[in-house]
């Protein structure tokens, strides 16, 4: 779990005056904070630096954050929380399946947003946590529990945040359907429909690092009427 007080975050808004606040307000908070106007400049900073979290716009001018998002996810697991426009439900889903951990609509409490970048930052995994060596096969993949890394033969699959805390809560529940209310609780997220059909969304993003056949997931089922379970071989 990355140390709270050492996490440094990234912040990508073309609006001078909230990025300016977000970085003050989370500097207040402790956090080592850094900030971006747009796309082209957050990729000039992300070249030389690692962060630990980056909050970003979804509306800017030239590429937008769902954009920036997808290429940012050929290359890095860094947690990403997008801000989009409230009632945008489009925007948040589009946003979660191109790999975000989580959303934010504005206009929001600077509270809400200190929440969920503690929620984020709590799980996300840490090389140093034992918790048992264990490895969970699903056909050609494979689940390194105490690493908290996933291969395919011998090439690393990147894992976002919010996918190492669920293959996380699965490998502590093999075989054991989980209530979709229950995974949006142990996320540290709000209770309600949207949490959990972005539950859906993350489950479906996972299953296409695990599944050979996505439509008839073998290995991370449904199971009607209580959940989701990862039945491993």
């Amino acid at each position: 779990m990355t140390d709270l007080q050492d996490a440094h975050i990234l912040i990508v808004d073309d609006d001078e005056r909230i990025r300016g606040l977000l970085q003050k307000y989370l500097m207040q908070k402790g956090f080592w904070v850094s900030a971006a106007r747009d796309a082209k400049h957050a990729r000039s900073i992300l070249s030389g630096l690692e962060f630990d979290l980056i909050i970003m716009d979804v509306m800017m001018p030239g590429e937008d954050g769902i954009s920036l998002t997808k290429a940012l996810r050929a290359s890095i697991s860094t947690p990403i929380l997008l801000l989009t426009a409230k009632g945008e439900t489009e925007d948040r889903i589009a946003g979660l399946e191109v790999g975000a951990d989580d959303y934010l609509s504005k206009p929001f409490d600077p509270k809400e947003l200190l929440l969920r970048v503690n929620a984020i930052l709590r799980r996300v995994p840490s090389t140093a946590e034992a918790v048992g060596s264990k490895v969970v096969r699903m056909g050609q993949v494979r689940y390194d529990v105490e690493r908290g890394e996933m291969w395919q033969g011998d090439i690393q699959v990147r894992l976002t945040a919010t996918e190492s805390a669920l293959m996380k809560i699965f490998t502590a529940n093999l075989s054991e359907p989980i209530s979709r209310a229950k995974l949006v609780e142990d996320l540290g997220r709000d209770k309600g429909q949207a949490q959990e059909r972005a539950v859906d969304v993350q489950i479906t993003r996972l299953r296409r690092k695990i599944e050979a056949d996505q439509k008839q997931p073998r290995y991370l089922q449904t199971v009607r009427g209580a959940g989701y379970m990862l039945a491993p071989e």
